[in-house]
Formats: C-alpha cells, sequence, structure tokens
C-alpha cells in the first residue's frame, strides 16, 4: 500500500519524522511527501551525513552539479531535487537558499505520445477483465492511472452520467465522462466488488482506508459500500499505519505492466503506456471538435497553455496541409 501515508510519531524528534509533519501539515500529497523526503536523504548522503543546517549554498549548487554530470539525471530529475531541496530550506528550515550559482537544464519542447483510436482498440483488445476495464476508462474518461485505482464506487455517477475524480494530483476534484459503453461493464465490476466486501465482513474484516480525517470524522464510513473501491486487491494487507488488515485498490504498476506487454503485442511501435490513454483522450476531443476550455475541465488542468499542447499532436493533414509530393 504505497500510497497510504506511514505513521509518524506524535511528538517527531528525528530529523525525517519533523520533515514529514511539516510536509503533512502544509497539505501536500504523499506522493510529493515520499519524493521530497527521498531527495532530502539523498543529499544527506551526499553531505557526509552532515546536518542540512549546517551546510551552505555551495554544498547545494555541488550536490545539484553532481546530478547532472556525474549521474546523468534527466532535466525533470534536476528540477524535482532542487525542489525538494528548496522546499526544505525556504520553508522547513527556515533559511531562505537565496540565488544559487547552479541552473537546470534547459528542457527541450516535447510532444506527448498518442495512439490513434484504431491503435487505442488494438491495445485494448489485447486486455481483458479489470486491466481492460482500468484501460477503457483511462482512454474513455481521461483519467490517469492512480486516479481509476483510487476510484470508490460513490465516484461513479450513473445517474448524471459522469465520474468524479477526487484523490486527484494536487487533490483537484473534477468531473469527466463516463462512457455509456462502460455502464454495464462498471456495473458488473461493482457488483463484482460489493461481493468481495461481503465476503471480507463476513470474515470481520471490511473496513477501507479513507484520506485525511474522515476517518475520525465518520466511524462507520469505512465499512460502507459507497467507500470501497471499485478495483479491490486480490488480497487483503496490513495498513503500515494502523497496523489493520484491509482490502486496498490495485496496484497501479500491475496495470502498468499489462498495458506494457499489450502495446508490445498489437506491435504499435511506440513508447505508449497507460497514461498514453490520456494524451488520446485529449486528442480525439480535440479532433471531434470539442472545446480547449473542456478539454481542460475534463482533463483538470490548471493552466490552459498546459491543454494547447495538443493542439500540436492533431495532425497537420487536418488543418487541410498535404506534402508537395502528393500532388
Amino acid at each position: 500500500m504505497r500510497d497510504i501515508p506511514r505513521e509518524v510519531p506524535a511528538n517527531p524528534v528525528r530529523f525525517m519524522d519533523r520533515l514529514r509533519v511539516f510536509i503533512r501539515a502544509k497539505g501536500l500529497s504523499y506522493k510529493t511527501e515520499q519524493t521530497y523526503c527521498t531527495w532530502v536523504v539523498d543529499f544527506i548522503r551526499f553531505q557526509n551525513m552532515a546536518r542540512p543546517e549546517d551546510l551552505l549554498p555551495n554544498d547545494i549548487d555541488r550536490y545539484l552539479s553532481h546530478l547532472a554530470n556525474k549521474r546523468l539525471c534527466s532535466i525533470n530529475t534536476q528540477k524535482t531535487a532542487l525542489n525538494a531541496l528548496a522546499f526544505l530550506y525556504n520553508q522547513f528550515l527556515n533559511k531562505p537558499l537565496g540565488q544559487l550559482s547552479f541552473s537546470t537544464s534547459r528542457r527541450p519542447k516535447t510532444l506527448p505520445t498518442v495512439l490513434s483510436h484504431d491503435e487505442a482498440l488494438m491495445v485494448l483488445s489485447q486486455l481483458s477483465g479489470a486491466a481492460w476495464l482500468c484501460a477503457s476508462l483511462m482512454y474513455g474518461s481521461g483519467l490517469r492511472v492512480m486516479e481509476t485505482m483510487r476510484l470508490r464506487i460513490q465516484d461513479i455517477d450513473f445517474a448524471n452520467n459522469c465520474i468524479i475524480a477526487r484523490e486527484t494530483k494536487g487533490r483537484k476534484w473534477r468531473r469527466t465522462l463516463l462512457p455509456r459503453s462502460l455502464i454495464g461493464p462498471l456495473n458488473k465490476q461493482i457488483d463484482s466488488a460489493l461481493k468481495i466486501h461481503s465476503e471480507d465482513l463476513t470474515e470481520g474484516f471490511g473496513e477501507v482506508y479513507l484520506p485525511d480525517a474522515l476517518a475520525r470524522k465518520y466511524p462507520s464510513a469505512a465499512t460502507e459500500p459507497a467507500w470501497q473501491y471499485v478495483f479491490p486487491a486480490g488480497h487483503r494487507s496490513i495498513d503500515p499505519r494502523s497496523g489493520k488488515e484491509r482490502r486496498h485498490h490495485l496496484g497501479e504498476q500491475q496495470i502498468q505492466r499489462m498495458v506494457k506487454k499489450a502495446v508490445l503485442t498489437s506491435k504499435i511501435h511506440k513508447k505508449a503506456g497507460c497514461h498514453t490513454f490520456r494524451h488520446s483522450f485529449a486528442t480525439q476531443l480535440l479532433r471531434s471538435g470539442a472545446d480547449l476550455r473542456n478539454i481542460q475541465e475534463l482533463l483538470g488542468h490548471t493552466s490552459l497553455e498546459t491543454t494547447q499542447i495538443y493542439t500540436h499532436v492533431v495532425g497537420i493533414e487536418q488543418r487541410g496541409i498535404s506534402s508537395p509530393v502528393d500532388e
């Protein structure tokens, strides 16, 4: 259960425990917490376990240069490490870094890989069961893989033909499309999930993980059908924070491996995976004439500029341009 926050002491003394408590007090996501803590630990080890409070800006420059020149880290990785250290010093230690001499490499402009509609259907045809339904939701609703895994039964709004994505990147709620062709399969999947839940209750279990403080606010909610995952895991596991035996959702890596295998089997020679379905969802909507602002809302992008990248992906032949050799 990698997306459940680990327990920290009520009165933390260790440096990393205090950092975790500070990050949670800021309301940052658990994935951000994991990322920041990983880079802070790596930074401390690089400095031979020196106290971060005692280090100088040139020590940070030396570490960042090491990532770029020795480890050959990507531009995104360099920026992530810099963000983690900026958070550590500017906010947690309250020691502003100021101007560093290190500057990250400039990221070249790239276009996202997308699948045509026929290619997407070819990949989906190689999948079955829950993997097929998960991938179909990514392509049909524009969900990220983790958003799909975290869907709760109450998030499927059949009455209003929409899906509510609650546990999303940046914790921003949004509504997206519920494909009509998936209503039947989703009903069957929910029936299956509720059957598993009923069996867990009979065996004395049946609680599900609730985010934030909902478990304290609504003590009985953890066993209610509405809060159960649409895609429950095949077995129960121990919650690392509470020590309780619970059934979590399917792991995203499990679906990612299946999708990757399906792409290879389909003989589609593109660097495609789960997130490619989300890109393909956006480009197919754009091709069908959907407004860019509506696509932004369905994807949950904060900035319209992020959504505009798909205008460069849509085939130039659809703009009335043809090659001279075809004249």
